[in-house]
C-alpha cells in the first residue's frame, strides 16, 4: 500500500536469487524452466536477451 501512496505503479515479484539467475545465465541448459515477469508478462529466463537478463539480476540485487 505504502509503494502505490508513494508513486509506485507496479511491483514485479521474482522469488529466485540472483546467484542462480546468474548460474542460468551462464548454464541456460540446466534451469529451462525458470520463469520471471517482465514488465507484466512472465518468460522463461533462457528465452530472453542478455541484457534483458541482466536487468532482472540487477533487479533481484536491488536493496533500499
Amino acid at each position: 500500500k505504502t509503494f502505490f501512496e508513494l508513486g509506485g505503479f507496479q511491483v514485479q515479484f521474482n522469488i529466485i536469487s540472483s546467484e542462480i539467475l546468474k548460474e542460468a545465465q551462464k548454464i541456460p541448459n540446466k534451469y529451462p524452466n525458470i520463469i520471471v515477469k517482465v514488465a507484466g508478462y512472465s518468460a522463461l529466463f533462457s528465452t530472453l536477451d542478455k541484457r534483458l537478463q541482466d536487468q532482472i539480476i540487477e533487479r533481484t540485487e536491488h536493496l533500499l
